[in-house]
């Protein structure tokens, strides 16, 4: 018996036999038609196909004030398919019933009441029952934060008697004191972007736009000149690209701390972030498209959709949203190429998934250095060194010479040089990377490990090794290779010691197995070591030559290889 069909006879099983569901529940005189709508909508919405999901509970709404749970999955259902207004006026439809009053239902009324600037309203509906203590802490955590919103849109002042939420609270002030003009909004955003626990440039973007709405220019001019778009948020390099081309109001247009709306859904968006970094991208999604209902001129936190999409393996989906990209908007338009080509890769192969950016990429007359940057990254993934050379140089040879990004730039075309086999190369890029940041534990690492697969400064190599070990000691990449260098010298037992922490935090990687087989026959525990390098031979992207060598060593032994 199938998944499904086991799902669909448990729930007629719990509908019929226990008290929630028994015919005493007036159940009993409806039509089967709309209990096989309504269980087929379940299992669809389950199975995460929640368009069909919404078909079959469309069908099946006699259920509303039958069966208690339906309410709550329909709502949820038209909120995910972006028909926010239909789930409010179903709600305020059924407002007075028993079956409404539930977290979701408040929720969208308070923000339908927040939308149309019903103050009072709002205040209302957080005061109802269910609102009074949320048991799911995500939910506690919005509850008391839209209750310190909504007194602040409406007393005009910060309330002071509130629940701590850490960086939420944080967040969530700085917002609060922008709407309000207040003079400590500068101190507020300041202390966010600088905070060292997590990135949050994304809030200078808000910032900025608080400053243009102020007219104060020349803290605008001072704050972008410093700003890199290659390695700030996709966000932030728009809004650069918008004030650089002489259109800085349209930073104010899509977002102004003046209107609740737009706060509102900045905070929605902040909930959906948290949801995404916890890989529930169903419910990112429902507090994303709350959050394009309360500001749906700002269209680029859409970017998030497509990333959920993808994520979930939803291209069709990921690829309907991506079309909000506009060209007018280059980084958010490049985004929207880069992403389609990933998708290109899933659905057919890499090869046309590369010609498809590149012919994009061939569009475009200046391209900046974020786009030359993604260029030569995406060639580079792809084992197209050469190319990806020629755009690091385009880069590099505009930078200064003690700049971090250029540290980065020469590590990239280092490692290139390093695939195509030109050593003297890469070892010049990757030095003189060392030079500008001596203390970086991937280059560190990339350099010594190149060495020691030439038999180059073995005792320099395990010397930068134990280096980029002391700073990065849980990166299987760096373990892997100090545990390598152990084994080149014959300290055996050393090496086992790291290739086993390898192993244990990268499983699927062949080189690890490969080496940790190695290590192993070296230790004379041949039949573990037959079965590493096994395993490796199964693994994706094995190189054709690895899999020729392992494929000797378990015929013949390790000596024969």
């Amino acid at each position: 018996m199938s998944l499904k069909k086991i799902k669909i006879v448990l729930l007629l099983l719990l509908f019929y036999q226990s008290p929630l569901y028994s015919k005493s529940n007036s159940l009993d005189n409806l039509n089967s038609k709309f209990l096989s709508s309504y269980f087929s909508g379940i299992v669809a919405f389950e199975n995460k196909n929640n368009s069909k999901a919404l078909e079959f509970l469309n069908s099946s709404k006699i259920l509303i004030n039958k069966h208690e749970p339906y309410l709550e999955r329909y709502i949820y259902s038209l909120v995910l398919e972006k028909k926010i207004k239909d789930a409010i006026n179903v709600i305020k439809k059924n407002k007075d019933e028993k079956n409404s009053n539930f977290f979701d239902a408040n929720l969208l009324l308070i923000l339908d009441s927040l939308k149309k600037n019903e103050l009072d309203n709002a205040y209302k509906y957080l005061s109802r029952k269910f609102f009074e203590e949320p048991t799911d802490r995500f939910n506690l955590a919005i509850l008391e934060t839209l209750k310190q919103y909504i007194y602040t849109f409406k007393e005009k002042r910060i309330l002071k008697d509130k629940k701590n939420f850490g960086k939420l609270s944080l967040i969530s002030e700085t917002f609060q004191r922008c709407y309000l003009g207040d003079s400590k909004t500068d101190i507020f955003f300041t202390n966010l972007i600088n905070d060292n626990e997590a990135d949050y440039t994304r809030y200078i973007y808000f910032f900025l736009s608080y400053l243009i709405e102020n007219k104060r220019n020349s803290e605008v001019k001072n704050i972008i000149d410093d700003l890199e778009v290659i390695n700030t948020t996709l966000l932030l390099s728009q809004g650069k690209s918008w004030i650089l081309n002489n259109n800085s109001e349209k930073l104010v247009d899509v977002f102004s701390c003046k209107n609740h709306s737009d706060v509102i859904s900045e905070f929605l968006f902040l909930i959906s972030n948290l949801y995404s970094s916890q890989d529930n991208f169903e419910k990112s999604n429902f507090y994303l498209n709350l959050s394009n209902y309360m500001n749906p001129k700002f269209v680029f936190n859409l970017s998030l959709v497509a990333e959920n999409h993808y994520l979930n393996y939803e291209f069709k989906k990921a690829k309907a949203v991506l079309k909000n990209f506009k060209k007018e908007d280059i980084f958010y338009h490049w985004y929207r190429v880069k992403k389609e080509s990933q998708i290109i890769a899933k659905e057919r192969n890499k090869i046309e998934s590369l010609n498809y950016i590149r012919a994009e990429f061939n569009k475009i007359d200046e391209p900046n250095n974020k786009i030359l940057f993604d260029i030569a990254n995406f060639n580079k993934n792809q084992k197209e060194y050469k190319e990806a050379i020629k755009y690091y140089s385009m880069i590099i040879n505009q930078l200064n010479e003690n700049s971090d990004i250029k540290s980065d730039l020469l590590y990239r075309r280092g490692g290139s040089y390093e695939r195509l086999g030109d050593y003297e190369n890469s070892d010049r890029d990757l030095l003189n990377s060392l030079k500008i940041n001596p203390d970086d534990a991937y280059v560190l690492n990339y350099l010594a490990y190149s060495w020691l697969e030439r038999d180059y400064k073995i005792d320099e190599a395990i010397e930068m090794l134990e280096n980029a070990y002391a700073s990065r000691s849980n990166d299987p990449y760096i373990i892997d290779s100090i545990g390598w260098a152990y084994y080149l010298i014959d300290d055996y037992l050393k090496a086992e010691k790291f290739l086993k922490r390898a192993v244990e935090l990268m499983p699927d990687d062949p080189i690890v197995s490969d080496h940790y087989g190695d290590i192993l026959w070296k230790l004379n525990r041949k039949i573990q070591a037959r079965y590493f390098w096994a395993n490796a031979l199964k693994m994706k992207d094995v190189e054709e030559n690895m899999k020729k060598k392992i494929n000797i060593k378990i015929i013949e032994g390790l000596e024969k290889s």
